[in-house]
């Protein structure tokens, strides 16, 4: 059984993401090539590594190519800051990627929106992702289904997810960490997590809808073997490597069923019919 093991203990975004998994299948070009189906412009992705406290990660940069245009022309690239899901999925829908990785993209978008909606009161349709600014979200996104669907795994499993505490600044002002989106989007999910002692944000919403639809569970690496390691190295530089860690190997099935519970139980002083009825109830 092939399964992918999410080490999330520096935390996890869209980019540590997408640098993890290239890492894994191994060609970038794969990855490129599969995003332009998506038709959107005005953007490049720049793929490097980078080094966090000696250990070397993929780093994937979304570049937006209108951030240096904007003094000239105002409000012309405005539409593409403000996208509310329809607008999304559309983009997603008349692409043409294969259709598992438009309904992961999609089920992951729609974690990210539910949250945003009841942290800002809004309903869903009203919802636009410009925090994530959503030509990056877009990226990150779908280049996970992407990247996810072509390494195939049978199962994927997490470890509990790490996010750091204190408060950062964003569109909206300042936040405590874990940042309300990513809180709620916790909330709604199976993810583990907890907060460790980094005076910053380790998950970002991105991140978080990633892990909340990908991981089946929340425990310490199972027993088995690993063909490769893919790492993605993050954006910060703190006390502990920023780095998101997922292995690739196999699981024996076998291994899961060996393990048999046996119950015995001397029964003494007891009339027939009771049990006979233990019995019945015990079914």
């Amino acid at each position: 059984m092939k399964v992918l093991y999410f080490d999330c203990s520096s935390g996890i975004s869209g980019n540590m993401t997408l640098g993890a998994l290239l890492e894994i299948v191994g060609d970038d070009n794969y990855l490129l090539d599969e995003i332009k189906k998506l038709n959107i412009d005005g953007y490049k992705i720049e793929i490097s590594k980078k080094v966090k406290n000696g250990i070397t990660g993929t780093h994937v940069d979304v570049i937006l190519e209108h951030q240096h245009e904007e003094h000239h022309h105002g409000h012309e690239h405005h539409h593409h800051e403000h996208r509310n899901l329809n607008d999304v999925y559309s983009v997603i829908d008349n692409s043409s990627i294969d259709e598992k990785s438009k309904e992961l993209s999609k089920r992951i978008f729609l974690r990210v929106a539910k949250a945003e909606s009841k942290v800002h009161n809004k309903p869903l349709e009203e919802v636009h992702f410009h925090e994530v600014g959503a030509i990056d979200s877009i990226i990150d996104i779908v280049g996970t289904a992407i990247l996810i669907n072509k390494i195939n795994p049978d199962k994927i499993i997490s470890s509990i997810v790490n996010d750091g505490h204190g408060f950062i600044e964003c569109a909206h002002g300042t936040m405590s960490v874990p940042v309300p989106a990513t809180s709620e989007i916790f909330a709604n999910s199976n993810v583990k997590f907890r907060q460790i002692d980094i005076d910053t944000e380790l998950v970002t919403p991105t991140g978080a809808a990633i892990i909340a639809e990908l991981a089946e569970k929340f425990t310490t690496l199972p027993a088995m073997t690993t063909e490769k390691i893919g790492w993605g190295a993050g954006s910060k530089d703190l006390k502990i490597p920023n780095v998101l860690k997922v292995y690739y190997g196999d699981k024996d099935v076998q291994e899961q069923n060996e393990k048999i519970a046996v119950i015995e139980t001397n029964i003494d002083d007891c009339s027939g019919e009771i049990l006979g009825y233990t019995q019945e109830e015990g079914k």
